[in-house]
């Protein structure tokens, strides 16, 4: 079973050459809780004594990140455009991201994408780069349970 998740909408902590994003988990939200969201789309919020992890990144990815959630538009298309144009040229379409593995303190993570011919295709990739394209294609963040509860006691602060 996945949790569904949702980036931090800031970027924690920038290190030397790293940088960390914060996951946070998220439900459902009551009706009226978010009049931003487009009529119909399944509205989620933070819970408010949710779990969530950091995950550290490199500078590239976070650029790409914190460049898709303030919307600022580029010219030419980088790694994470060229990926997404790929996949809606092949006619598939990305359905979500899912961190489906946590292995000697670090993330795995797939992206789910629709094929053309409506076959589930689950597409290895590091964390980064799929929240990357997540984020862009404004899909779920999904973690795995046995991933949240690994994360949860990697945690310094964990008992």
């Amino acid at each position: 079973m996945a949790v569904r998740m949702a980036l931090a909408r800031i970027l924690i902590r920038e290190l030397s050459e790293y940088q960390l994003i914060e996951l946070r988990e998220c439900a459902p939200a009551t009706p009226g809780d978010d009049d931003s969201a487009e009529p119909g789309a399944p509205v989620f919020q933070q819970l408010e004594n949710g779990r969530s992890f950091p995950i550290v990144i490199g500078l590239p990815e976070a650029h790409a990140i914190e460049r898709r959630l303030k919307g600022i538009q580029i010219k030419r298309p980088q790694t994470h455009d060229l990926l997404a144009n790929c996949i809606q040229a092949l006619g598939g379409k990305l359905e979500a991201i899912c961190i489906n593995d946590l292995a000697e303190h670090t993330f795995f993570a797939e992206l789910h994408v629709r094929s053309a011919a409506g076959e589930l295709l689950k597409i290895d990739s590091r964390p980064s780069d799929a929240i990357a394209l997540g984020i862009a294609e404004d899909v779920p963040i999904l973690v795995a349970e046995h991933v949240l509860d690994a994360a949860q006691k990697d945690r310094p602060d964990a008992p």
